[in-house]
């Protein structure tokens, strides 16, 4: 067992740091800016530190908890007209399933130990959503914000931004949590996409495999990692330089790279 916080002993394999800042859950559920008519999701509640504040917006709210002790606590403190829970691990859960006549947002603090399984997951449901809102390791955040050219642009960053517009919206301080996490955390909005018949990559599978051989060894070059995909004279040939890494191409050109060898692959 983990720290108390309101009586609740924190666990550790649950990635659990609770919100505490009354200022930062303000700027938070700003941000969410939920309406009446939307259909809103919470991952992970915990102790009901934005739960609370968004049932001040709106009538009724979905979460999905995986502590059965918080999800006792919810279930005593919301009436079940306003909070739906759905008890669970959010990696297997279908977030489409919740989809209605309004706009379907998905929020949360997600917990460290799976945030990017998790992230990876919610990409099945892009096409329902109208925006996500999540508060992540810093780090993981910037990762998912980066452009090409930066060290911290890699398979995360290519794989999300494909399906995403995203936006870093602010720093959360590890005192806005109890326990306090040894690192800075951020808000993170992502609004899926609508891409073009050109930006839509053919063989979605074929694309992950790419980007995911790209990154398998950074410091090599794409002559080398994409070798098994593509020549060097056919990557010269789409305007891609066979001596860039991976972190210098941009998500397009991965999506291009993709399509032309789904293309020869049906010839």
């Amino acid at each position: 067992m983990g720290k108390q916080v309101e009586g609740h002993s924190t666990r550790r394999r649950f990635g659990q740091n609770f919100l505490v800042s009354p200022g930062i859950i303000h700027r938070i559920v700003d941000a969410i800016g939920p309406r009446a008519g939307d259909t809103v999701v919470e991952i992970g509640p915990g102790l009901g530190a934005i739960t609370d504040p968004l049932l001040e917006r709106i009538d009724h709210l979905h979460v999905v908890e995986i502590d059965r002790d918080l999800i006792a606590r919810l279930r005593k403190r919301f009436p079940a007209e306003q909070l739906t829970i759905h008890e669970g691990d959010a990696l297997e859960f279908d977030f489409g399933a919740l989809k209605a006549q309004g706009p379907l947002k998905i929020v949360g603090n997600l917990p460290y130990n799976i945030s990017s399984p998790l992230l990876f997951h919610l990409v099945a449901f892009a096409p329902l959503v109208h925006d996500m809102h999540f508060m992540l390791q810093k780090e993981v955040v910037d990762r998912m914000v980066a452009g090409p050219g930066s060290k911290d642009f890699g398979r995360l960053s290519v794989m999300l931004q494909y399906h995403y517009h995203m936006e870093r919206m602010f720093i959360v301080p590890p005192g806005a949590f109890n326990p306090a996490p040894k690192v800075d955390s951020a808000i993170v909005r992502m609004i899926p996409k609508t891409n073009g018949a050109d930006e839509v990559a053919k063989d979605h599978l074929l694309f992950a495999r790419v980007v995911t051989a790209a990154f398998s060894q950074r410091r090599k070059m794409l002559r080398n990692t994409l070798r098994e995909f593509v020549s060097e004279a056919d990557l010269a040939a789409l305007g891609i330089t066979p001596t860039a890494r991976a972190e210098d191409i941009a998500v397009a050109d991965y999506v291009r790279l993709a399509n032309s060898l789904a293309d020869l692959a049906r010839r």
